[in-house]
C-alpha cells in the first residue's frame, strides 16, 4: 500500500520496510555469531565492525583487502529461487584472493541490495555467507542491506563482498625467487565457480535446455543446480601449504582464466608452460565447449577449465606440493613448469599445450604462444 496525497507519508509507503530489515537481522544473528574468532566480536548492531590484530596473534602484520561480487551467476539463483549457495561464492571470490597473497582471512562484510526485501531470500544468502566465513576462519563483522524501490526489478538483488586479511611482514606472496624450473601445481575447481556466466547463460538460452531439466553433463542434478555449485574455498589449504615452504606464488583462476591470471604472479621474462594432458577437463566444461563450439583459446581465457587455483612450487618440489594439498583435501596435479622466455624483458605469459583432441577436436596446439 502506498501513501495517498491526503495521508501522512511514510517510508513503508514509499516501498521501504524497516520492520523487514529488523526481521532479517533477527534471523541471521545466530549464523553471524557463529563466525566469532580471536580478534572479533561478531555481534551485529554497531556502526562499524572492530578487529583486534594483537588479539588475533599478529605482531607485525601487513593488511590485505579484497572486494568482489558473483556476477550474473545471481541470475540463475534468482531463476531457481535458490539462494543458499551464492553466499559461498561471494566469500570465496574474496578470501581466495587474500590467500594468493599469503594473507589469513580475518573478517568479512557484505552488501545486499534489492528493490523489495525478501527476508527469506536474504536470510538464505547471509546464512551461506556466514557458513563460508566460518569455514575459512573469517569473522562476519558487519554488512548492509539496502532496499531501493524502483532500482531493481521484482525479485532481483545484487551482492558485493569485502574481505580483509593479514600476513606477517616477510610472509607475503608471491616471493621474488620464482625462476625457470619451478613447477606448477593445479588445484581442482568445483565447477565454473563465479566467472563466465554471461557466456554460460547465453549458451543455455540458445540450447533450449531448461534450468530445471537434468543437466546434460550430470543427470543426477538439474542444470541450474549443477551450475550453482559454489566456488571452492581454497584459503586454508593454500595457507597451510605456504607455511610448509612449498609455495612461491599462487594464482586464483577467475575472470581471464588460466591465460590471463597466471602471468599476474610471475616476473617479466618468464612463462608458465602448462600441459593440459595433466588433468581431465571436467564434464561441465566439455559440455560448454561442445555446445558453444568455443575455441580452445576462448575456453582458456574465460573459464577455469577445472583448475580454480594454481601454485608455483620450488623446482623439484612439485610432487611434494601436490601431496601437501591432497593432505588438505584438495585434488592436485603437477601441470607444468616455469620457463625462461627468449626475451628476458618480455611480459610474463602463460602457454597451454593441448594434445590432439583435448578441449574439442583438432590437432595439437599451444595456446598463448602468440602472446
Amino acid at each position: 500500500m502506498t501513501d495517498s496525497p491526503s495521508s501522512s507519508y511514510t517510508y513503508a509507503g514509499a516501498g521501504v520496510d524497516i520492520d523487514a530489515g529488523a526481521a532479517l537481522v533477527d534471523r541471521i544473528k545466530g549464523a553471524v555469531a557463529a563466525t566469532r574468532r580471536p580478534g572479533a566480536d561478531a555481534d551485529l548492531g554497531g556502526f562499524g565492525g572492530l578487529f583486534d590484530l594483537k588479539a588475533a596473534g599478529f605482531s607485525d602484520p601487513i593488511l590485505v583487502a579484497a572486494t568482489d561480487g558473483v556476477g550474473t551467476k545471481l541470475d540463475i539463483a534468482i531463476a531457481l529461487d535458490r539462494h543458499d549457495t551464492i553466499g559461498q561464492d561471494l566469500v570465496a571470490m574474496c578470501v581466495n584472493d587474500l590467500a594468493v597473497q599469503g594473507a589469513q582471512p580475518l573478517f568479512f562484510l557484505d552488501y545486499f541490495a534489492t528493490g523489495k526485501l525478501s527476508v527469506d531470500a536474504a536470510a538464505d544468502v547471509v546464512t551461506g555467507i556466514a557458513a563460508a566465513c566460518r569455514a575459512t576462519g573469517a569473522a562476519l563483522i558487519g554488512g548492509e542491506t539496502a532496499e531501493m524501490p524502483g532500482s531493481y526489478a521484482p525479485g532481483r538483488y545484487d551482492l558485493a563482498g569485502f574481505a580483509v586479511g593479514a600476513a606477517e611482514r616477510g610472509r607475503l606472496l608471491p616471493l621474488d625467487t620464482i625462476a625457470p624450473g619451478d613447477e606448477l601445481v593445479g588445484l581442482a575447481s568445483s565447477g565454473v565457480h563465479a566467472n563466465g556466466y554471461s557466456l554460460v547463460r547465453r549458451l543455455v538460452a540458445d540450447s533450449g535446455v531448461d534450468w530445471h531439466a537434468p543437466a546434460p553433463f550430470d543427470a543426477t542434478r538439474s542444470l541450474g543446480e549443477a551450475l550453482l555449485t559454489p566456488t571452492r574455498l581454497y584459503a586454508l589449504s593454500c595457507l597451510s601449504v605456504h607455511r610448509k615452504g612449498l609455495v612461491k606464488a599462487l594464482a586464483h583462476i577467475t575472470g581471464g582464466g588460466l591465460i590471463e591470471n597466471l602471468p599476474r604472479v610471475l616476473p617479466a621474462g618468464l612463462t608458465a608452460a602448462i600441459d593440459a594432458s595433466a588433468w581431465t577437463l571436467p564434464p561441465v566444461f566439455a559440455w560448454l565447449q561442445e555446445t558453444g563450439r568455443i575455441a580452445p583459446l576462448e575456453m582458456a581465457r574465460t573459464f577455469n577449465c577445472g583448475l580454480g587455483m594454481v601454485a608455483v612450487a620450488p623446482a623439484g618440489q612439485g610432487a611434494a606440493c601436490a601431496a601437501a594439498f591432497e593432505a588438505q583435501g584438495e585434488q592436485a596435479w603437477v601441470i607444468g613448469r616455469v620457463e625462461a622466455a627468449p626475451d628476458p624483458a618480455a611480459k610474463a605469459r602463460c602457454t597451454i599445450a593441448l594434445p590432439a583432441g583435448h578441449w574439442g577436436p583438432g590437432e595439437a596446439v599451444t595456446l598463448g604462444a602468440e602472446g
